[in-house]
């Protein structure tokens, strides 16, 4: 069998990436890499790097253009600044209601459509990618809830002709959890990059840093990769 994985790059995709190498071999797995228009390219070097470690294939698509008509504060159109704090603090400003201001609109909608097309045409038989319940956690990113994840599950089985699903192997698990497996499986978070910013060194300050700061934290150790 083949897999397809999502790799931006960071954390929960390398991670994904480490568990399919684990399970289906290096020559069996394809990194896919997409740049949605994000305001700079580290995480797109850091998959590079990441797919490089792992000897794994490395395929790269363009979908900026379709985010081009949003300000989500990630973007490079943005006229929006990256908030400095964490999820929990912004998702409490909007009351569970709406995601927060760095959810860059149905983007893991379209990445999996996406890859579903490219899988098939490199005969794969399972898309992986690193949603996980941190994430989905007060409507912050709802692409990333068990709800979507078996919803795009559902309509990439019937559209491939049952050729085709999607694994979300983190999707009941916390950002801490996610890391205990990858410090088990050996990946190499020092290669890989979540920042929002695009600094020399993660800022330590957007939510994503924070978040990925306490999951190592839980873990007893620091983030390798605030030590470059």
């Amino acid at each position: 069998m083949k897999a397809l994985v999502l790799s931006s790059g960071g954390l929960d995709s390398t991670t994904a990436l480490g568990l399919a190498v684990k399970k289906y071999g290096k020559d069996n797995v394809i990194a896919l890499s997409i740049s949605y228009g994000q305001k700079h390219e580290k995480e797109i070097q850091a998959s590079i790097d990441v797919a490089n470690h792992y000897g794994v294939e490395h395929l790269f698509l363009d979908l900026a253009k379709i985010f081009q008509y949003s300000n989500c504060s990630l973007l490079q159109q943005s006229t929006e600044e990256i908030p400095e704090e964490s999820y929990a603090e912004q998702i409490q400003k909007t009351e569970g209601k709406t995601p927060v201001s760095t959810y860059v609109p149905f983007r893991n909608g379209l990445f999996l459509s996406s890859a579903a097309s490219i899988a098939l045409s490199k005969d794969c038989e399972v898309i992986y990618y690193g949603a996980h319940a941190d994430d989905a956690a007060g409507f912050a990113y709802p692409d990333c809830s068990e709800v979507f994840n078996q919803a795009m599950n559902d309509a990439i089985w019937e559209g491939s002709g049952h050729q085709l699903r999607i694994e979300a192997p983190f999707v009941k698990m916390t950002k801490a959890d996610v890391v205990k497996m990858g410090l088990e499986l050996g990946v190499p978070y020092e290669l890989t990059w979540s920042c929002y910013e695009g600094g020399e060194t993660p800022c330590g300050k957007c939510a994503t840093c924070i978040d990925r700061n306490a999951a190592f934290a839980e873990n007893g150790m620091e983030d390798p990769a605030m030590k470059k």
